[in-house]
């Protein structure tokens, strides 16, 4: 590598995969630096992954603890929750990984830079404090910010982010969206004492999951409490008598709230980075073009993770991450992401998983299909006199039945999900799905026993 630059990289963006960037090219002999004017870790440690999962855990203990009670044991039925201790083991949970990233940045040699960066040529940053650092290669990090409809009120609504700032369940909760942060935060709330309405634009949840899947799962949160609107067109939101009011365009449906959240998309957080100047393109949702090797149409500035617009998920940012530095430093010219059978779960009450794709992808793409489900209700469940069920899916083609989805709704489906991942991922048949012998009893088995 030259010495005409200041560092080998440059990485904008201090969240999973900058860092993963960073580690993984200081791993490989490189003078790195990395701009991150805020908390290390991006959105998934600090307002996403990390404390989202937390809160889901508390959610779920309550959720176990009734259970617990209709089983014959001495708890109450809605025990009382110290949201204020919660916090704090979940904060000092993050404060661990924070002090981790630090440990880590020292031991590789990364010289952070708690400033914002700005691209001034296709090898030099500036930093807002006016200095300029040059690097043979660029890296933009710097992930994505959930947005806010354009409707009047609109700033009496949160987003998603305040969620955390929250130091107890407010009563009447509305939350505008469909996607995996409506559903997890509906879930959540709704466990933790609060009353929620889902707004849903349109006519299902989660529409790049299984439509099967996410019928039974909207069934699953009706039964837990929560009101569901489809079809709903949010018009305006006014506050009236210490209330937040949401108008429809046919009019309110559960109106009144104490609070009301956003989870209506996301904007990559391209402005002020100087991309434009440089040709870089942008796209509508402030995301950086990039192609199948995460360049840009400048080949020494790249891009990875939610501002790459591809699949935004931290684990596809840090392995996207790893494979750019091992081709650009590592020897390796042939690596690169791949975006295929990505394994994602939605950390709905319970879990929905997937990996591969959905029946009506599948129809699409091919013309000898067959599906396998099973629909059931969990032991815990049933046990306990619970409402909630579970559905299994496996969708597969061919008249070999090459497995091309798996599709998980139900309790542990988070967990069970990642070695059947590895089955397609690998090529797996239904036949070798059907000689795996059962671990019984559980409900992972019921994978393995579909006809």
């Amino acid at each position: 590598m030259t010495m005409q630059y200041d560092y080998d990289l440059i990485v904008l963006g201090g969240g999973s995969g900058g860092l993963a960037a960073a580690f993984r090219a200081a791993q490989h002999g490189q003078r790195v630096a990395m701009l991150e004017p805020g908390e290390l870790g991006g959105t998934c440690v600090n307002v996403g992954c990390v404390p989202k999962k937390a809160m889901w855990l508390a959610a779920d203990l309550a959720e176990r603890i009734g259970m617990a009670a209709a089983m014959g044991f001495d708890v109450p039925l809605r025990p009382a929750l110290d949201w204020k201790e919660l916090v704090v083991h979940r904060q000092a949970y993050i404060a661990n990984i924070h002090a981790s990233y630090l440990k880590r940045l020292d031991d590789s040699k990364v010289v952070r830079v708690p400033r914002r960066g700005r691209l001034v040529d296709a090898h030099t940053v500036e930093c807002s404090d006016g200095v300029r650092i040059s690097a043979a290669h660029i890296l933009i990090a710097t992930g994505a910010h959930p947005q806010r409809p354009d409707i009047p009120g609109a700033e009496l609504g949160s987003i998603s982010d305040d969620f955390f700032n929250l130091c107890g369940a407010p009563e009447r909760v509305a939350i505008v969206g469909g996607g995996y942060i409506a559903v997890e935060l509906a879930g959540l709330l709704q466990a933790l004492g609060s009353r929620v309405s889902l707004l849903v634009r349109g006519e299902r949840l989660l529409e790049r999951f299984d439509a099967e899947l996410t019928a039974q799962l909207a069934e699953n949160l009706r039964h837990q409490g929560v009101q569901l609107h489809f079809n709903y067109r949010l018009r305006e939101l006014r506050r009236e008598a210490g209330s937040i009011v949401a108008y429809g365009h046919d009019g309110p449906h559960d109106a009144h709230f104490d609070q009301l959240f956003f989870a209506t998309g996301r904007r990559g957080n391209s402005a002020g980075l100087g991309l434009e100047a440089l040709g870089i393109v942008v796209g509508d949702k402030g995301e950086v073009e990039v192609d199948d090797w995460q360049t840009t149409a400048v080949p020494s500035v790249h891009a990875v993770g939610d501002i790459a617009g591809k699949v935004g998920l931290t684990p596809v940012a840090i392995a996207a991450a790893r494979k750019l530095m091992d081709r650009l430093f590592g020897g390796n010219p042939q690596a690169k992401m791949d975006y295929d059978n990505v394994a994602s779960v939605v950390f709905s009450h319970p879990a929905l998983g997937a990996v591969g794709l959905s029946e009506e992808d599948a129809r699409q793409q091919h013309d000898d299909v067959r599906v396998y489900r099973s629909n059931f209700r969990p032991m815990l469940q049933a046990l306990s006199d619970g409402t909630q069920r579970s559905l299994f899916k496996l969708v597969c083609v061919g008249e070999e039945e090459r497995v091309v989805g798996v599709h998980l709704l139900g309790d542990a489906a988070d967990e069970i999900l990642q070695g059947f991942a590895l089955a397609v991922k690998m090529g797996a048949t239904k036949a070798q799905f059907d000689d795996t012998v059962a671990i019984h009893p559980t409900s992972a088995e019921e994978i393995v026993l579909m006809r």
